[in-house]
C-alpha cells in the first residue's frame, strides 16, 4: 500500500514538471481551473474587486503554502501561548441538562408624542404601528405638518424570545384620506435593537420618516416617540419626557449609540446557490402517498429558499422532487445602512400543496460578519461564498411531528437537515437614486410560485425607486476543484456507556456517530444518481461529489443493556476491557483554518474566563489574594492576546480565502488590541486602584466580547451527533460542535474536547415530558482531523490498550474496530453524602422527601429517605466495590470517571426529579498514604432552574491484592445506613444563634381555614427553639416573647455552615397542627455578629494652637444648599467665601427680596393668580430635573461650575458654540436671571424609596413563607407564597472551655440581638396617602384607553375612589390624598390599586402596588414623614413633621447614643463635629434667632454621623410600578405618590399637603384678519387668461379643530390682495405651568365622557383658494407657537419666508397679550403669500366683560373691508361678471360685433324681403 502511494506521488510530480517545461520552452499557457467572475452580480464594497482578485487561485501567495502547514509548523512558529494543560478527560460541567427554551410574556410600549418637519401640504396625518400582524392607530391630526399626539399604545405579546427578537416594529405615518389614505413616511427597528439599548428603550428620540416607495426620496419628517420592550423582571426606569420646541432634532435620533446619523441607501444581496443533503421525506400526507407508489428512490420534496430580512421577504423558485437542489438565484434588498436590524433569516421550506414546511432555518448575525469601526479595519456586511449547515428535527420526522419548530429555529436542532450554499455582500447607494440599470435589465426572473419571486423586466425605472425584495437569476460558482477538497476522519472510542434509562433498555440498543450525513445508515443522503444524470450539464452538476463510498463504520454492535447491581436502577452495556471503536471519514471543503483561528480565541477567553472565576470565589470569601490573582489572570490575558495579534498581523495562507476570512481576522485583532488597552487600564489606572470588585465588573465586558469574538458565521464543518438508537429509531441524542473536537498540530488550536474522554449526557431527540431524566451517559474519546494527521488520533489515549481488528479484510492503516486494554484495577467507592441545602420544593407542603442517587460506572445505589425537608442531613456513607478499571494506573489517579448525583423527591406512585450534579472522586492508590478527602459543596441543577448544593466528599480507594481489609476503617453502621466517618465530618465548634420574633404577616388559608395560632419552629444542624405561640393572630400578629437563643454545633469552616430552616405551623383543636409554609437559609454567615469597634476619645491637645487646629479639622462646611441658588438656572450659583456662610446668606436674601419687587408680573404668572402652590414645587422639581438632564448632554458638563452669574451667561454662549449653536433664540438676559423666584424643591425618585435605601429592614429582616410544589412556570412563586415572617438573627461562637472566646465576645448576660430594637406593642398611626399622577398605564378597553380610578387596602380598611374616576386616560393626573388612621402591626400592608371604570360589568384591575408600612416606620431611615430641603412655618412649603427639626436632631442625638446637640450662634456641635449656617433671621422689623433651618441641614447629613449614622429620607415622590399577578415581573404603568406615617402619641401634624390638581385657566384668543398680500394665483381664466386667486383664511388652535373659523371670500383676486377685516375668537382652556392647552371632548357620538388631551398652544392659519365646483385649493399656511413666535414683519415687503427659520427675536402672546404684524404663508418650503393679523389673548374673566363679536358682529363690529369693483363671485353676479371681466376688455369688438350683426340682419331681412315687394309692386302697380 505504500508503495502504490509514492508511485502515484511520482507520477504526478513528473506531470507538473512536463507541464512545466512545455509552457517555458514553446509557450504553452496552461489553462488552470479558476473560479469565473459573476456576470451581472455587483460586488459587495468598496475594494470587493480587490479582494476578489486576492482570493482568486492563480494568486500564487494564496494556494502556493498547503493546508496542513498553515494549521501545524507554520503557526506554531510564531505563537506561544501558555502551557494548555494536556488531560485526557474533559472538564466536568455541573449542569448536566439544559432546560428548554419556553415562550414567555413580553410586552412592547410605545408613546407616539409629536411629528415635525412632515413633507406634504395640508396633510391629515395619522401614525400607524405595526409589530408582526397586531396594528394599532393614533387619531387623525387634520391639517397640519406638525402634528401632537402623546398617545400611548402596548403591545402584549407571548412567544419564544429568539422569535420576539426578530420582530419588526414598523412606525408609518398616513395621509388620511376619506376614500384612500397613503403613506407619507416609515420607520422601522426590530425588537432585539431596543431590547440592547441601556433599560431596553428609546427615550425622547427622534425617528427618521423615509418614503417606502421612492429610495431616491430623502427625509420626510422625524416622529418623536418613545419605545420600550420588557420581559418577566425587566424593570425599565421611567424617565420624564420634556417638550422642547427648539429641540436639536439630529442629536437625538432614534438610533443606537455610536450610529452615524448619516444611513444612506443600499443594496443587500443574497445569493443562493444550491443545497445538499436535504431530507428527501416530504412532510404532507399527499407525498406520503406519493412514496407508497413510487419508492424510496426519488426524493419528494420540492425545496425552495425564503430570505426574510427586516420585515422584507424574498423567495426563490422551487425545484421539483429534490434532495440538492440548484437555484442560482440573488435575492436582492433594499434598506437603509446600517440596518436597524439584528439578523437575516434563511429558511429552506418544502413546497405542498397545502401549506410549505420548514426543512431547516438559520440566522446570520449582521454584527459578526460586519464591522463598524471607522477607517480601513471596517468593512461592510459580508459572506462567503460558504455554506451553511441546517438542523432541526429528526430527518425521519412527518407531518404530525411536535418538534416542527425545531426546523423554525427555535431551540435546539436534534439532527443535520442538509447545507445551502450561499453568499452575502452589500452595495452603498450614493447619491440615493444612483440605481444600476443593468443589474435589473442583464436577467428576467424564473418563472416560480405565482406572486412570490420578483415582478418582470418592465417598469425598470419604477422598481429602481421601489423598496421590495427582487429575485435575478446569476451564473453558477465554479465546481470544487479536487485540491480544495479534504477527507477528514472522526473516531470514536466508547469506554462507558451506562445510566441507560429503563424504557430503552428493553430491546438491543448501538450507539451511531454522524457527521453531516456521513455515518447516517438510517435515513442518509440519497443513493447514487444513474448514470444519465451525471451526463448532464456541468451547471446543476453537485460543488461537492457525494456517490463517492467512503470507508465507515459509525455504529458500535447492536447489544442488550443489562443491570448492574441489585438496585436495578439504570442499565448499562457491558463494555469491559474491550473498548469499542466507531470512525467515520467524510470528505468537505478545506476551510478548517476557521475554525482554527476560532479555537485560538476560544483558548484565550476560556483561560481568562477561568482566571476570573476563581477571583470571583476568592472575593466572595474576602480573600486579600484576589487583588493580586485578578491583576496576575488580567496579566496573563495580556500576554496571550498579543500573542494572537502577532499571529493575525501576518498574512494568513490558506486556499479560497473570503473577504470576510481576511476581514474578520483583522476585526480580531483590533478588538484584542482594544481588550488590551482594557486590561491595561484596569493594571495601571490613571486616577485611583480600583477594587476587585470595579476589576470584575471590567473583565465581565471583556468576557463578553471575547465569546463574540469566538463563534465563526462561516460554517466548516456540521457538528458531531452521537445518537443512541434502539428498533431503527434515534432515541437519544448528545450534540457536539465539530469545532470543539478539531484537531491541530497546535495546543491553541486544537479543540477543547480533541482526543479526550467525554462525558456525554444524552437526551430525547423530541419534546421532553415533565419529569424526565437522563437518557444515557457515556464516556466517549473523539477525535476529529484530517486523514494526514490521523497518525495522531490515538496519542491521548488513556495508556494500557492494544488495537483490535476483526475484519477478515486487509485493514492495514485502518483505525482500529476495539481497543483492548491489559491492565485491570479493583478499586472502592465511597460517597459521603453528609447533606444538602436550598432543594427544590416537590410536595404540596412546600417541602419534599428527599433521597439521592448516586451513579459509578455501571453501579448506582441510594441514600435513605429524609421526610419533608429542603435541607436533609443523610450522613450516609454509600460504598461500592470491586469497581473495576481499565488503564494506566497513573491516567486513572489522574483522571477519574465522574459520578453522577441525582436526588428525587419520594412520592407514593413512582419519584419526582429533584436535581443533579456530577463530581470527582479524590483517587487513593494503595501504595500511598491515605488521607481523607474534603467535604465540599457541589451546585444542583434542574434543567436550568437552581435546585440547591450537596454537601460531599467522593474518594476511589485502590485494593491492593490483600484485599477490603487493608482499606481505611468505617464507622459502624447505624442499622443499615453508614455514617459518614468523624475524620471526614466538619470539625464543629459551638456556636449561639439568637432568634429575634417579631411576628408573622400575610399568613393565607390553609385547608380553607384562615390561620388563627402559628408558632415559629427554626431548625439548624439539629438543634433549634420555637417561638411563643401567637394565641390569635388576626387580633395581634406578633409574638409576646420576641428573643430566645439556642446553642449549636457548627463547622468551623464558614463555607460549610448548615442551613437554617424556619417552619411556621398553625395549631387547631385537638392538639393538631398544620404545616402553612417554610424558608431556608442558605448562607448563614449573613448573620454572623460583628461588634461595633470601641472608638477611643481623641487625645487632648496639648496646646491653644493645636486646639485650633483640631477644631478647624473637625468643623464640617455647610452644604452648596444653604446657598441661595435660582432653581430656574440650577447652574448659576453664588461664589463660595471664606467668610462666615450667615453673611453671604444674608446678602442672597437681600438679592433676592430686591429681586421680587422688581420682577415684572406677566400674564402667566396672572393665570395663575401669582399663587405659589405645591405644584409650583412640583414643577419646580421637574424642571431641575430637566435642567440636570441638559448638563449632562452639555458638551462639558463640568467646565462652568461654581462660577458667577456674568461668567455663565458667557459660558452658555462658548456651549452653543461649542455644539454648533448661535441661537440668539437662547441668550440669556443677565435682569431675567437674577429675577426669577426661588422656590423649594424635592426630590422626584424614578423608582420605589425600597430600591433607593433599601427594603427598610435595618431592624428586623423579613422571610417569605413558600409552600406547593415550585417550578419554572411563571407566577408559580406568587401561588406558592403564604406569607412572611419578620424576625432577626445573631450568630456568634461562644467561648472554648479553655476560655478563647471569638474576637469582641462579652458575655454581658443580655441579648446582643434585641439592642436598638422598639418595643413590640401595637402602635396607632395617622396614615396620608398622596396619589400625584400614573403614567403609561396599560390599556384597559377595546379602544386602547382606560378610565382609571384608585383603591386603597389596608388590613380591613379599603376606601375606593370609583366616583373620582378620569375617564379615557393612560396617563391620569389624580392629585388625590387619602388619610385614615390604623394599628401596627394588626394593619400595616398597603396595597395601592388602580382600577379601571366600566358601567357595564365588574371593574378591571390595571395593576397594584404593596408597601410594608411597618418597615417603614421602625427603619433607621425615618421614611415616616420625609425632611423637606427647606424650613419654613407656612406657605406652600409649610413643615408637616410633628416635630420640629431641633426636637428631631435631639431624639435622634439620644437613639443613637451621641452626645446632645449644643447650639451656639451660627453653629451646632455634635460630639467634635461642628455644622455651621445661619441662624438669625429677619422677621417684620427685628430679627430673630431660630436652629430650626440648621438643625435641617444638620439632619441632611445625618449620614455622616459616626455610629449609627444612615441617610434620612427626604422629600420627595417616588415612583413605583404596577404589576398584575397575571402577568408577573411586567410592569403595567408607574404610579407617582408619597406616603406619610404620624404616630398618635404624638402632637397632630396639621393639614394634609393639598394637591388637588390645578384647574385649566380660561382664556380667549381674539385674532382679527386684516389683510393678504402676494398670494399666489391658482385660477385662470378661460377665456382672457388672466390669473387670479377668491382668496379665503382659516384659522383653528391644535387640538380644537372643530371650533376653526374662517373668513369670507375675496373674490377674483387679480394680485394676490385680500381685504377681510374678520375677527376670529377662539376660547380655549390652558395651564400655565406646563403651558399647554387643555382640551375636553367626546371622541365619538357614543362616547359617554370627554377625554381630556392636554396640547402645546399652536396657532393654525391658512389661506386657500375657493372653488365652486370643485374642493378648494389650498394655498399655504403658517404654524404659530403662542409661546414663542417670531414678531410680525412691520410691512407686507418686510415679511419675508426667512423669519420662521432665522434665528428671531421670538415672542410670547402670554407675555405681550398684543401683537400686530405680517407673516408668511408657505407651502412645499415656497413662500405663497402674507398676512397681515393683530392678535389680542384675555382671560375669560376680561372677555366676559369685554365680549366681542365673531367675523364682524356685534359687539365691536368690524367694518366691511374696502375691496375693488373686481371683488365678487361670477356665480352670484353674473352681469358683474360679464361687465368686469369681458366689457372691460373686448367692448370694441363687441360694439363692431353688435353694428356689424345688425347690418348682417338688415341687409339679410332686406335680400329676404325684397322679392316679395318687387312682386307686389309689380302686380298691385
Amino acid at each position: 500500500m505504500l508503495c502504490f502511494y509514492l508511485l502515484c506521488l511520482l507520477l504526478y510530480g513528473l506531470q507538473s514538471l512536463i507541464l512545466l517545461f512545455c509552457s517555458k520552452k514553446f509557450g504553452i499557457k496552461v489553462k488552470k481551473k479558476h473560479r469565473k467572475g459573476h456576470k451581472g452580480v455587483v460586488i459587495s464594497n468598496k475594494g470587493a474587486l480587490e479582494a476578489e482578485a486576492e482570493t482568486n487561485p492563480e494568486d500564487p501567495d494564496v494556494i502556493d503554502v498547503p493546508q496542513p502547514e498553515f494549521a501545524g509548523q507554520s503557526t506554531s512558529a510564531h505563537t506561544s501561548f501558555r502551557q494548555i494543560a494536556n488531560t485526557k478527560r474533559c472538564k466536568a460541567v455541573s449542569k448536566i441538562l439544559e432546560g428548554e427554551s419556553k415562550p414567555q410574556n413580553f410586552q412592547i410600549s410605545i408613546n407616539i408624542t409629536e411629528i415635525r418637519q412632515l413633507v406634504g401640504d395640508n396633510i391629515d396625518p395619522s401614525v400607524v404601528i405595526e409589530i408582526g400582524d397586531d396594528k394599532k392607530q393614533t387619531s387623525v391630526k387634520e391639517g397640519t405638518n406638525a402634528p401632537f399626539y402623546n398617545e400611548y399604545f402596548v403591545f402584549d405579546i407571548y412567544c419564544n424570545q429568539d422569535i420576539f427578537f426578530d420582530k419588526v416594529i414598523k412606525l408609518s405615518v398616513m395621509h388620511s384620506k376619506i376614500m384612500k389614505s397613503y403613506c407619507v413616511g416609515t420607520f422601522k427597528i426590530d425588537v432585539g435593537t431596543v431590547y440592547s439599548q441601556p433599560g431596553h428603550q428609546f427615550i425622547n428620540k427622534w425617528a427618521t420618516l423615509t418614503d417606502p416607495a421612492d429610495i431616491r426620496v430623502g427625509v420626510k419628517g422625524y416622529l418623536k416617540c418613545d419605545i420600550s420592550v420588557s420581559g418577566k423582571g425587566d424593570v425599565a426606569p421611567p424617565s420624564q419626557k420634556f417638550s422642547d420646541a427648539e429641540e436639536q432634532i439630529d442629536k437625538h435620533l432614534l438610533l443606537p449609540e455610536g450610529l452615524n446619523p448619516e444611513r444612506p441607501w443600499a443594496r443587500f444581496y443574497v445569493i443562493v446557490y444550491r443545497a445538499e443533503g436535504l431530507p428527501r421525506i416530504n412532510s404532507s400526507i399527499m407525498a406520503n402517498v406519493t412514496k407508497a407508489f413510487v419508492g424510496d428512490t426519488t426524493a419528494l420534496i420540492d425545496p425552495y429558499v425564503e430570505v426574510s430580512f427586516f420585515g422584507q421577504v424574498g423567495r426563490t423558485s422551487t425545484q421539483k422532487s429534490s434532495a440538492d437542489p440548484v437555484w442560482n438565484e440573488q435575492v436582492v434588498f433594499k434598506e437603509m445602512f446600517p440596518p436597524l436590524c439584528q439578523r437575516l433569516k434563511i429558511r429552506v421550506l418544502d413546497e405542498g400543496s397545502m401549506n410549505d414546511v420548514a426543512i431547516g432555518t438559520h440566522y446570520i448575525d449582521l454584527h459578526t460578519i460586519s464591522n463598524d469601526t471607522d477607517g480601513d479595519n471596517g468593512f461592510l456586511p459580508t459572506f462567503g461564498p460558504a455554506w451553511i449547515n441546517l438542523y432541526g428535527s429528526l430527518r425521519n420526522s412527518t407531518l404530525v411531528d411536535d418538534s416542527q419548530e425545531l426546523n423554525e429555529g427555535v431551540g435546539e436542532g436534534v439532527s443535520y437537515r442538509g447545507r445551502l450554499y450561499i453568499e452575502l455582500s452589500v452595495e452603498i447607494l450614493s447619491g440615493g437614486a444612483a440605481e444600476s440599470k443593468s443589474l435589473l435589465s442583464k436577467f428576467s426572473p424564473k418563472d416560480a410560485k405565482g406572486g412570490k419571486t420578483g415582478t418582470g423586466a418592465g417598469g425598470e425605472e419604477e422598481k429602481s425607486k421601489m423598496i421590495g425584495p427582487e429575485v435575478i437569476p446569476v451564473e453558477p460558482p465554479q465546481k470544487m476543484r479536487d485540491e480544495d477538497m479534504e477527507t477528514f476522519l472522526l473516531f470514536g472510542c466508547v469506554f462507558e456507556a451506562s445510566m441507560i434509562d429503563r424504557k430503552i433498555g428493553d430491546r438491543p440498543v448501538t450507539l451511531e456517530f454522524t457527521i453531516g450525513n456521513f455515518g447516517n445508515l438510517i435515513d442518509g443522503a440519497a443513493p447514487p444518481p444513474s448514470k444519465k444524470k451525471l451526463e448532464d450539464v456541468s451547471v446543476t452538476a453537485p460543488l461537492l461529489d457525494t456517490t463517492a463510498t467512503m470507508p465507515c463504520k459509525s455504529t458500535t454492535t447492536p447489544e442488550r443493556p443489562i443491570f448492574g447491581d441489585a438496585q436495578r436502577h439504570y442499565m448499562h452495556l457491558p463494555i469491559a476491557a474491550q473498548k469499542p471503536c466507531v470512525y467515520v471519514y467524510s470528505s468537505w471543503e478545506d476551510r478548517a483554518y476557521r475554525l482554527h483561528h476560532a479555537n485560538m480565541l476560544d483558548t484565550i477567553a476560556l483561560m481568562f474566563e477561568e482566571g476570573v472565576a476563581k477571583v470571583t470565589e476568592l472575593d466572595k470569601m474576602l480573600s486579600p489574594e484576589a487583588w493580586s490573582l485578578m491583576h496576575h489572570v488580567l496579566r496573563e490575558f495580556r500576554r496571550d492576546a498579543k500573542e494572537f495579534i502577532a499571529f493575525a498581523e501576518k498574512k494568513v495562507k490558506g486556499s479560497n480565502l473570503t473577504l470576510l476570512d481576511k476581514k474578520r481576522l483583522t476585526m480580531c485583532k483590533q478588538e484584542l488590541e482594544s481588550m488590551t488597552e482594557m486590561a491595561g487600564g484596569l493594571l495601571e489606572p490613571k486616577r485611583r486602584s480600583l477594587t476587585v470588585k470595579e476589576m470584575l465588573l471590567e473583565a465581565q465586558k471583556i468576557k463578553k466580547k471575547l465569546r463574540f469574538l469566538v463563534e465563526e458565521p462561516q460554517h466548516t464543518l456540521p457538528d458531531v451527533f452521537v445518537c443512541l438508537v434502539s428498533n431503527n429509531k434515534r432515541v437519544a441524542y448528545a450534540r457536539i460542535p465539530a469545532r470543539d473536537l478539531l484537531f491541530s498540530e497546535s495546543p491553541e488550536q486544537r479543540g477543547r474536547d480533541c482526543g479526550k474522554i467525554k462525558t456525554l449526557f444524552l437526551k430525547p431527540p423530541v419534546k421532553r415530558a415533565p419529569g424526565w431524566t437522563v437518557q444515557a451517559k457515556l464516556d466517549v474519546f473523539l477525535w476529529l482531523g484530517t486523514c494526514a494527521e490521523s497518525s495522531r488520533m490515538l496519542d491521548n489515549l488513556p495508556s494500557g490498550f492494544e488495537l483490535v481488528s476483526t475484519s477478515f479484510e486487509d485493514r492495514t492503516g485502518a483505525p482500529p474496530e476495539y481497543l483492548l486494554y491489559t491492565e485491570q484495577h479493583m478499586f472502592e467507592l465511597r460517597a459521603h453524602m453528609y447533606q444538602a441545602r436550598g432543594l427544590i420544593a416537590a410536595d404540596n407542603t412546600g417541602l419534599s422527601d428527599p433521597f439521592a442517587w448516586v451513579s459509578f460506572l455501571s453501579h448506582s445505589q441510594c441514600t435513605g429517605i429524609i421526610k419533608q425537608t429542603l435541607t436533609p442531613t443523610w450522613n450516609q456513607v454509600i460504598k461500592m466495590t470491586n469497581m473495576s478499571l481499565y488503564g494506566g494506573l497513573y491516567d486513572i489517579a489522574q483522571e477519574p470517571p465522574l459520578i453522577v448525583i441525582e436526588v428525587y423527591d419520594d412520592d407514593a406512585v413512582g419519584s419526582e426529579y429533584l436535581g443533579s450534579t456530577v463530581a470527582v472522586p479524590v483517587v487513593k492508590l494503595s501504595e500511598e498514604q491515605y488521607s481523607p478527602p474534603q467535604l465540599q459543596y457541589s451546585p444542583l441543577f434542574c434543567g436550568s432552574l437552581s435546585g440547591g448544593d450537596i454537601l460531599g466528599a467522593f474518594e476511589l480507594i485502590q485494593i491492593s491484592k490483600s484485599g477490603e481489609h487493608s482499606l481505611p476503617v468505617l464507622d459502624e453502621p447505624d442499622g443499615v445506613v453508614i455514617p459518614v466517618p468523624s475524620y471526614i465530618r466538619p470539625v464543629l465548634c459551638k456556636y449561639r444563634i439568637e432568634v429575634l420574633f417579631w411576628g408573622l404577616r400575610e399568613l393565607k388559608k390553609v385547608q380553607l381555614l384562615s390561620v388563627d395560632r402559628p408558632q415559629v419552629f427554626i431548625k439548624c444542624a439539629g438543634s433549634g427553639v420555637n417561638s411563643s405561640v401567637i394565641q390569635s393572630y388576626k387580633k395581634n400578629p406578633n409574638f409576646t416573647i420576641i428573643v430566645d437563643a439556642f446553642d449549636v454545633e457548627l463547622p468551623e469552616d464558614e463555607h460549610l455552615l448548615p442551613p437554617l430552616t424556619l417552619t411556621v405551623v398553625d395549631w387547631r383543636a385537638f392538639g393538631r397542627s398544620t404545616l402553612v409554609g417554610s424558608h431556608v437559609i442558605n448562607n448563614l454567615a449573613l448573620f454572623k455578629h460583628n461588634p461595633v469597634p470601641v472608638q477611643q476619645p481623641p487625645p487632648e491637645p496639648k496646646n491653644i494652637a493645636v486646639a485650633q487646629l483640631s477644631l478647624q479639622q473637625s468643623v464640617i462646611p455647610p452644604p452648596d444648599e444653604e446657598i441661595a441658588i435660582e432653581i430656574e438656572h440650577e447652574e448659576i450659583i453664588a461664589p463660595k467665601s471664606q467668610e462666615p456662610e450667615f453673611q453671604d446668606t444674608k446678602v442672597s436674601k437681600k438679592s433676592k427680596r430686591r429681586s421680587t419687587k422688581r420682577k415684572k408680573r406677566t400674564t402667566a404668572d396672572e393665570s395663575a393668580d401669582n399663587v405659589i402652590d405645591w405644584w409650583s414645587k412640583y414643577y419646580a422639581s421637574m424642571e431641575k430635573i430637566k435642567q440636570a438632564k441638559q448638563k449632562e448632554d452639555n458638551p462639558f458638563p463640568l467646565l462652568f461650575e461654581n462660577i458667577t452669574p456674568l461668567e455663565n451667561i458667557i459660558s452658555e454662549g462658548l456651549i452653543n458654540l461649542a455644539s454648533g449653536m448661535r441661537d440668539r433664540k437662547k441668550e440669556v438676559n443677565y435682569k431675567s436671571v437674577i429675577e426669577q423666584p426661588r422656590l423649594a424643591t424635592l426630590q422626584v425618585y424614578d423608582k420605589e424609596l425600597e430600591a433607593e435605601f433599601g427594603p427598610f429592614d435595618d431592624w428586623v429582616k423579613t422571610f417569605e413563607l413558600f409552600r406547593g410544589k415550585a417550578n419554572e412556570e411563571d407566577g408559580s412563586a406568587y401561588e406558592r407564597f403564604v406569607g412572611k415572617f419578620k424576625g432577626r438573627f445573631c450568630l456568634y461562637k461562644l467561648p472554648e472551655a479553655d476560655g478563647e472566646a471569638e474576637e469582641g465576645y462579652v458575655d454581658s448576660g443580655q441579648f446582643k440581638i434585641n439592642q436598638g430594637i422598639p418595643p413590640n406593642t401595637a402602635v396607632n398611626v395617622l396614615i396620608r396617602v398622596y396619589i400625584v399622577a400614573a403614567f403609561n398605564l396599560h390599556p384597559a378597553d377595546p379602544d386602547g384607553k382606560a378610565d382609571p380610578y384608585i383603591v386603597l387596602k389596608l388590613g380591613k380598611t379599603e376606601i375606593k375612589d370609583r366616583d373620582n374616576y378620569i375617564p379615557k386616560q393612560l396617563n391620569p393626573v389624580f392629585g388625590r390624598s387619602f388619610e385614615f388612621q390604623a394599628t401596627f402591626p394588626k394593619e400595616s400592608l398597603l396595597t395601592i390599586l388602580i382600577y379601571d371604570y366600566d358601567l357595564v360589568g365588574g371593574d378591571d384591575l390595571i395593576g397594584e402596588t404593596q408597601i410594608d408600612l411597618e418597615n417603614r416606620f421602625y427603619s433607621r431611615h425615618r421614611a415616616t414623614c420625609s425632611l423637606p430641603t427647606e424650613y419654613a412655618i407656612e406657605g406652600y412649603n409649610a413643615w408637616r413633621d410633628c416635630m420640629k427639626p431641633v426636637d428631631l436632631l435631639i431624639k435622634l442625638c439620644k437613639e443613637n447614643r451621641l452626645d446632645n446637640p449644643q447650639f451656639s450662634p451660627g453653629r451646632i456641635t455634635i460630639g467634635n463635629k461642628v455644622f455651621m449656617g445661619k441662624t438669625v433671621f429677619p422677621d417684620e422689623d427685628q430679627m430673630v434667632e431660630s436652629y430650626e433651618h440648621l438643625a435641617l441641614k444638620v439632619l441632611h447629613r445625618w449620614s455622616e454621623m459616626p455610629n449609627g449614622g444612615c441617610k434620612l429620607v427626604p422629600e420627595h415622590i417616588e415612583t413605583r410600578a404596577l404589576y398584575l399577578k397575571d402577568k408577573p415581573g411586567i410592569d403595567q404603568g408607574h404610579l407617582q405618590m408619597w406616603v406619610d406615617i404620624f404616630p398618635l402619641d404624638m402632637p397632630h401634624p396639621g393639614p394634609p399637603v393639598d394637591i388637588s390638581p390645578r384647574k385649566p385657566k380660561g382664556y380667549e384668543l381674539r385674532i382679527i384678519i386684516w389683510n393678504t398680500e402676494d398670494v399666489i394665483l391658482e385660477d385662470t381664466n378661460f377665456i382672457t387668461g388672466q390669473q387670479s386667486s377668491d382668496i379665503y383664511v382659516k384659522g383653528w388652535l391644535k387640538g380644537l379643530e372643530d371650533d376653526g373659523q374662517e373668513t369670507d371670500v375675496h373674490y377674483n383676486s387679480l394680485t394676490g390682495e385680500g381685504n377681510f377685516n374678520w375677527r376670529f375668537v377662539f376660547p380655549f382652556s390652558y395651564l400655565p405651568a406646563e403651558k399647554v392647552v387643555v382640551v375636553q371632548k367626546r371622541e365619538s357620538i357614543y362616547s359617554l365622557d370627554k377625554t381630556e388631551q392636554k396640547m402645546p398652544a399652536v396657532l393654525v392659519m391658512q389661506v386657500w383658494d375657493f372653488e365652486r365646483l370643485s374642493s378648494d385649493d389650498f394655498l399655504g399656511s403658517v404654524e404659530l407657537d403662542l409661546h414663542g413666535f417670531p414678531r410680525g414683519a412691520k410691512s407686507a415687503k418686510a415679511c419675508k419666508m426667512e423669519m420662521l427659520t432665522e434665528l428671531t427675536e421670538n415672542i410670547s402672546i402670554f407675555q405681550q397679550k398684543r401683537s400686530k404684524g405680517w407673516w408668511p404663508f408657505i407651502k412645499a418650503g415656497e413662500l405663497t403669500g402674507k398676512v397681515e393679523a393683530e392678535f389680542h389673548l384675555v382671560t375669560a374673566e376680561e372677555a366676559e366683560k369685554n365680549p366681542v363679536g365673531r367675523a364682524r358682529k356685534e359687539p365691536e363690529p368690524l367694518e366691511k373691508p374696502n375691496r375693488p369693483d373686481t371683488s365678487f363671485s361670477w356665480f352670484m353676479n353674473p352681469f358683474k361678471c360679464f361687465f368686469h371681466l369681458i366689457w372691460g376688455n373686448y367692448k370694441k369688438y363687441i360694439i363692431a360685433g353688435l353694428v356689424l350683426l345688425i347690418l348682417t340682419l338688415f341687409l339679410v331681412l332686406l335680400f329676404y324681403t325684397l322679392p316679395g315687394a318687387l312682386s307686389t309692386k309689380i302686380v298691385n302697380g
